[in-house]
């Protein structure tokens, strides 16, 4: 694929080596000097939502078909790049040595294996073979034990993926999501009440009823009846007579009236309480809505 029609190739869908559909080819990369194509992008998101880098190489155009070398697990699990920007040397070199491209001539580099196969040939001719293919074997083997074990972590992320398709069968979902307030009540201390005594002055107005002796003069006649012995003389006498009278008397004493103590009762009310909440809208946006070209309209460049 050195020429070709941009727009045609933008309108295109992506298919793996193995013949499944993988989406729709959302951008062309064009090189900065050649102006030739170097990577496309492939939407393999719901919805337009992810897009993956896949080299131009190995692949080739069919009416509206673009057949990619790569299954569409292997285009998934890409490196992470930006499709909105221009793409720097660390990302291109990030991407080449993902799909096992050499980065200074986009020549086919092999497999890790392949490599060490022929390392340990061209040692032979140079001499020292018996030590070299000591030194290639066990770089061999490390590099067999690293491979099994990306192989088994792969395995395992394509096994979910299959879980998550059978389940889903042909339609395409996804969850969403929305906070909803939880209102409980939390018991704290709200203050505090306190009994004291302390001492007043009230002035009291009492009516006390008294009495008291008063002198009245009383003159009875004497006559033969009620005869007085008496001397007969004249002179003077006096006779003294004691009077007596009633005064208020105040006195005050402590007397218990009353106990006053503190009781806790339970009254309910209502208060209200506010925050902000968020939730998850679903937009659907369809090839119409997205366009058949780039988002520019335009292949952009790399």
């Amino acid at each position: 694929m050195t020429t070709f029609d941009v727009n045609a190739i933008l309108s295109s869908t992506a298919y793996g080596s193995d013949g499944d559909k993988i989406g729709k080819v959302e951008q062309v990369f064009l090189d900065d000097n050649s102006g030739e194509p170097t990577f496309l992008t492939v939407n393999t998101g719901l919805f337009g939502a992810k897009e993956n880098f896949v080299p131009v190489k190995g692949a080739r155009q069919d009416g509206d078909r673009v057949v990619l070398p790569y299954t569409k697990d292997v285009i998934k699990d890409a490196p992470k790049v930006d499709a909105d920007q221009h793409l720097s040397p660390a990302e291109e070199e990030e991407l080449y040595r993902y799909y096992e491209l050499n980065y200074n001539d986009g020549r086919t580099a092999g497999t890790d294996r392949d490599r060490t196969t022929a390392a340990a040939g061209t040692a032979g001719v140079a001499g020292t073979a018996a030590d070299r293919d000591v030194a290639d074997r066990d770089v061999a083997d490390r590099d067999v034990a690293d491979r099994d074990v990306a192989d088994r972590d792969r395995d395992a992320v394509d096994q979910d993926r299959r879980d998550v398709a059978a389940t889903a069968g042909d339609e395409a979902s996804v969850v969403r999501h929305e906070e909803r307030l939880n209102v409980g009540t939390q018991e704290r201390e709200g203050g505090h009440a306190r009994l004291r005594k302390y001492v007043v002055t009230d002035h009291e107005t009492v009516d006390v009823p008294v009495e008291r002796e008063e002198v009245t003069v009383e003159r009875t006649p004497i006559n033969d009846t009620n005869t007085r012995v008496d001397n007969g003389t004249i002179g003077e006498e006096e006779v003294d007579v004691t009077l007596h009278e009633e005064r208020p008397v105040v006195q005050k004493e402590a007397v218990a009236v009353e106990e006053v103590g503190l009781n806790k009762q339970t009254v309910q009310e209502t208060q209200r309480v506010e925050a902000d909440v968020r939730k998850e809208q679903v937009d659907v946006e369809t090839d119409v809505d997205r366009g058949d070209l780039g988002r520019d309209g335009e292949a952009p460049r790399r």
